[in-house]
């Protein structure tokens, strides 16, 4: 288990630990994130995690990318700048 100065520290010799099979877990705010390889178009993740069909999951992904447009030309996104905490703020 991580925490995420130590994550951060070396992330992507993480990143490919967890490539390789190995379950890498970082711990921040009373909770574990698991990093994972997983399939950019693979729906099978979804469908069988949440019990979606392909459709729904279509469905998701088109109005999951127009609000990000909306929020993109709003100024809405905070900018990632190497410290996990300060991004999670607020």
């Amino acid at each position: 288990m991580l925490s995420p100065a130590k994550a951060r520290s070396n992330f992507i010799g993480w990143l490919k630990k967890a490539a390789s099979g190995e379950e890498i877990g970082i711990r921040y705010g009373g909770k574990v994130f698991v990093l994972h390889p997983v399939e950019e178009e693979d729906t099978s993740y979804a469908e069988k995690e949440y019990g979606v069909t392909k459709t729904e999951l279509k469905r998701f992904a088109e109005r999951m990318d127009a609000k990000i447009k909306r929020n993109r030309k709003a100024g809405n996104f905070k900018v990632f700048n190497g410290n996990i905490e300060d991004l999670l703020k607020d």
